[in-house]
């Protein structure tokens, strides 16, 4: 096989970019959908069917003429409510969880067109609005995670180490009396990969001298 066969296709193609781009527009509408869904009384288990069914509609919409290209969705629809950090997507067999005013629900989605994936996240409280703002505990970690979220992409750039990162989420945590989860990772995207060699710790027991990575 030659070289160019071996190649990786990354950002510098702009089919690539367009997949991506094509990804990011798919989740974000479907995100959109699942948080209006989130209601009192609303259904866990039906909201992550009705996640994982509306990628597979979107998707399927793109590159038809194309039968071999692989798309859908890459990563299943998840809602996590109040103290399940993550992850929470649960079979037809397993308990549904109902939401109720006060929940905090975590939605997560991904998908991909061709292996080029995105994947998104929103949190809301359930009830909330303008005339009835989150407030206490839930208001702090909410606003602790939005923020660290916006520094870390700042962050991600050529040249910063990982545990930059690392610190400055924790510095924003600790601002809002918080702490982040231990162990939680965020990984190079790849083609056909979520989780890519390249990875950044939320918090670190090691420090900055010990196994740091350039981004």
């Amino acid at each position: 096989m030659s070289d160019t066969e071996n190649e990786v296709p990354t950002i510098a193609e702009d089919l690539v970019v367009t997949k991506y781009k094509m990804s990011a527009e798919i989740v974000n509408k479907v995100l959109k959908e699942l948080v209006d869904e989130c209601k009192d009384g609303s259904s866990v288990r039906d909201l992550c069917i009705k996640g994982d069914t509306r990628i597979t509609e979107e998707t399927s919409k793109c590159y038809r003429k194309n039968k071999t290209l692989q798309k859908g969705v890459a990563f299943p629809t998840c809602i996590s409510v109040n103290n399940i950090i993550c992850h929470f997507s649960p079979l037809r067999s397993d308990p549904d969880v109902i939401m109720v005013d006060g929940d905090m629900v975590k939605v997560d989605i991904g998908c991909h067109l061709d292996g080029f994936i995105a994947v998104v996240a929103h949190t809301v409280v359930i009830g909330a609005s303008a005339d009835n703002p989150t407030t206490g505990r839930k208001a702090d970690a909410l606003l602790a995670a939005h923020l660290a979220s916006e520094a870390a992409l700042r962050l991600v750039k050529p040249g910063h180490e990982t545990y930059e990162v690392t610190e400055t989420v924790s510095k924003i945590a600790e601002s809002f009396k918080c702490k982040p989860v231990e162990g939680m990772l965020s990984h190079q995207l790849e083609q056909n990969r979520i989780d890519g060699e390249k990875n950044c710790y939320t918090e670190s027991k090691r420090s900055p001298e010990e196994g740091t990575r350039e981004i």
